[in-house]
């Protein structure tokens, strides 16, 4: 009679070398606690010199508390060296203007980097899964992500102090809690991720099950996706690299031939070169010459600037967000970086009604203005009609940041968030009602009612569209 074989963890052996000073990061939940018990188990196959380290995030009070003594306890049963600290995330989160999962996230990383380099460390595992594969390319996939965003999460990131390593990217997380079921391991639950005000937990909760209702593999062919698109990043990267060496050029032409370089020249683009190329690689080769000043166009931006190349006039100008200028010659498509306008250039204000859509071209933004479900009205009675107003800030404003106590000054957020300068004078906030319910890359304490959902016109939905709910 054959004894049932115990089961086996499919991680990513390829990223793990012998010899390697690999730290695993141990939060406590399923996922973490799967990858330590599995890399404990094959460390002397694999020549791996294990380590734990887990984050104390500030949040949670008790239920943390009990997170960091359990990842203590597992690792000492596991005999693995334990590193250990503890951050103030919402402390963190209001003075810099970030959502919580943003400091959050943050400050992980940040941990992770000085481990590297204060403990003889070469790398840190991550137990990032399919599950989280799949909920992270949705996720820009809905913001409007180019394929560097549908690439998802990498399977290694390399950094001057080590490797970050996910070697569970291939397993799904129910293949984790299977595998801990037959050790007869317990985990931690982490009670933040039924919360559904987080983004990530809507789409892990309600969307993607719903859409699985249509596919139910959607999961591993979003996962698949990803894969597909790191490697023709990869290849991207590489041809434009070839290709902006021979194509972009740097300065202005001088008379009797060169190029002359001063600052604020940036570079430009011979347009009846630009135009013989692939449509694929005209949209690759600006945004390419764009980054090299600091500015990352979406769709709409890169095709205006295609358009401007190929059937502009001499003397056509662009201005776009992120401070980029564009400028037509007879030969040449020319892009500087500018600082951003100043008070002598104030935008106009935009109205709009609620729920609604205001188009801003001055500040480069979109915004959808979103109600929760409405209370159908009594027969007979006719709802007021709401209007919301996006605006340039002006002293006296103040705003309440997410998960702060009291309201601040405008102007003393813009300074959190290290915006100095010129570009302090030019900055975004929408106002309904007398209050300002949203601002431009901040998180502000939400109300009943209403969302708001910003998208940069001209700006590289990387970074992700900005919201509110108030």
């Amino acid at each position: 009679m054959c004894s049932k074989l115990p089961l086996a963890l499919p991680i990513d052996t390829t990223l793990l070398k012998p010899g390697l000073r690999l730290a695993v990061g141990l939060s406590g939940g399923a996922d973490s606690v799967a990858l330590s018990r599995a890399l404990a188990e094959r460390s002397a196959e694999l020549g791996l010199v294990l380590h734990a380290a887990h984050l104390h995030h500030g949040l949670r009070g008790a239920e943390a508390d009990g997170d960091l003594e359990f990842a203590r306890a597992l690792a000492a049963g596991l005999g693995l060296a334990f590193h250990e600290a503890r951050v103030e995330t919402a402390a963190e989160a209001d003075k810099n203007g970030e959502s919580i999962e943003e400091a959050a996230r943050r400050l992980r990383y940040r941990w992770f980097r000085k481990l590297l380099s204060e403990v003889p460390l070469d790398a840190i595992a991550t137990a990032h899964t399919q599950d989280d594969q799949a909920e992270t390319v949705l996720a820009k996939f809905l913001r409007g992500a180019w394929t560097e965003g549908l690439s998802g999460i990498y399977p290694k990131i390399e950094s001057s102090e080590g490797r970050i390593l996910r070697p569970l990217l291939g397993v799904t997380r129910a293949e984790v809690e299977a595998y801990l079921r037959e050790l007869g391991q317990g985990w931690r639950e982490d009670s933040s991720n039924r919360h559904l005000t987080f983004t990530r937990n809507r789409i892990r909760h309600e969307l993607l099950p719903l859409l699985e209702g249509w596919n139910p593999r959607l999961r591993e062919h979003l996962a698949q996706m990803a894969e597909l698109a790191r490697d023709e990043e990869a290849w991207w990267q590489a041809e434009m690299a070839r290709l902006a060496s021979q194509l972009l050029l740097p300065g202005r032409p001088v008379r009797g031939g060169g190029r002359a370089r001063a600052d604020g020249d940036g570079l430009a683009l011979d347009v009846t070169r630009l135009a013989a190329l692939t449509l694929a690689v005209q949209r690759r080769l600006l945004r390419y010459a764009a980054e090299q000043l600091g500015a990352a166009p979406d769709f709409t931006a890169t095709e205006a600037l295609r358009a401007l190349a190929l059937t502009g006039r001499a003397g056509q100008r662009l201005e776009l967000a992120q401070g980029l200028r564009a400028e037509r010659t007879p030969r040449e498509l020319r892009l500087a970086a500018q600082a951003t306008v100043g008070t002598a250039e104030m935008p106009p204000e935009y109205s709009g009604a609620i729920p609604g859509e205001i188009l801003a071209p001055a500040f480069g933004l979109r915004l959808r203005i979103e109600t929760a479900q409405p209370t159908p009205p009594a027969e007979g009675f006719t709802p007021s009609v709401r209007s919301a107003k996006l605006r340039n800030w002006k002293p006296g404003d103040r705003v309440r940041l997410r998960y702060s106590s009291a309201e601040r000054k405008v102007k003393e957020v813009l300074e959190r968030i290290k915006v100095t300068g010129s570009g302090r004078s030019f900055w975004p906030v929408l106002e309904v009602d007398g209050r300002i319910v949203w601002m431009k890359g901040v998180e502000l304490e939400p109300e009943a009612g209403i969302e708001v959902v910003a998208n940069p016109i001209e700006e590289s939905t990387e970074s992700g569209s900005t919201r509110n709910a108030v």
